[in-house]
């Protein structure tokens, strides 16, 4: 099993985790869409995506944002998207992503590695905490949705 850092030549396969990962979240599949949105977050270097590949297999990716901490003057990551093909899951592969997510955040001096998950994502919550992730009880998250969906 490798995890590497993807680049456009993956577009295809890191595209179809990513519609199976949407639709994870009751989003409607949108290859077309999606592939569009990858690419550009690739071209443009507006992310960073890890996957794991066995055998030529794509079995799973993380997404990682960047974004700074004013008070601390550092940088931060938001691992804001990981997904785990279905036949994949329970076999170390987003053990993998993870620990390929904190050496890249290490790597590039950041504060801290963010991310959030669902209320009811009892399995991912168990994961990130054997990780060594805390639930933030210092401050409140809102958010303001300004397109309807």
């Amino acid at each position: 099993m490798e995890v590497y850092q993807a680049t456009l030549s993956d577009l295809k396969e890191v595209s179809n985790l990513f519609n199976l990962y949407r639709m994870f979240y009751k989003q409607p599949s949108d290859l077309n869409g999606v592939e569009l949105f990858i690419s550009e977050r690739l071209k443009n270097q507006e992310s960073v995506i890890f996957v794991t590949v066995d055998q030529g297999e794509y079995l799973g990716f993380t997404q990682l944002y960047p974004s700074f901490s004013s008070v601390s003057m550092k940088r931060t990551w938001i691992l804001n998207d990981l997904y785990v093909h279905e036949e994949a899951r329970r076999k170390g592969v987003a053990q993998k992503l993870l620990e390929k997510a904190k050496e890249y955040a290490l790597s590039t001096g950041a504060k801290s590695l963010e991310l959030q998950t669902a209320p009811d994502n009892n399995d991912a919550q168990r994961l990130y905490e054997k990780n060594g992730y805390k639930v933030d009880s210092s401050f409140l998250n809102y958010a303001l949705n300004l397109v309807q969906s």
